[in-house]
């Protein structure tokens, strides 16, 4: 299952990057944790852990930053136990104010890939207005943060 979903920020690019990826747990609706496992030059290849919670129901998932090219695109892969997400987001600079697009794709596993590939049709319609909730909080988030001092959310585990 594929989502593409944009918005416009009243945000320079630079910091609507930062704020995008360092602050996930603050800014997303459904992630409630995020935590940086391993760390790599660059950022391809980072490691680490997330948790969701939707409707009630924790997901944790193990992720990989997989392309970091800042300040224009930022992609991860999430591995969980009943779905993968790969996740794009790709950061266009609008003279002082910057377009984020979010390009996701969900692949089921197991029983939950026959559920997507049957009635996935179903559950586009949530999916969308899902994706677009998560990027109204990403505006007012990126709109709302003062210039300096923001917290990165990621912790570290030694």
């Amino acid at each position: 299952m594929q989502n593409t979903t944009s918005i416009l920020i009243d945000r320079n690019i630079d910091d609507v990057y930062r704020l995008t990826h360092q602050n996930v747990a603050e800014w997303s609706i459904i992630v409630v944790e995020d935590v940086v496992i391993e760390e790599k030059p660059g950022g391809v290849g980072t490691k680490f852990r997330t948790v969701t919670e939707d409707h009630g129901k924790r997901m944790e998932f193990a992720g990989v930053v997989t392309r970091c090219e800042p300040p224009h695109v930022h992609a991860v892969h999430l591995t969980g136990t009943m779905f993968d997400i790969d996740a794009e987001y790709v950061f266009d600079d609008l003279n002082g104010r910057t377009r984020v697009t979010q390009r996701a794709t969900v692949t089921g596993k197991g029983f939950f890939r026959w559920f997507i590939l049957l009635l996935g049709w179903t559950m586009k319609r949530s999916h969308c207005k899902s994706s677009e909730q998560e990027m109204q909080s990403l505006k007012q988030f990126c709109e709302s943060k003062a210039s300096t001092g923001e917290t990165q959310h990621l912790q570290r585990v030694p």
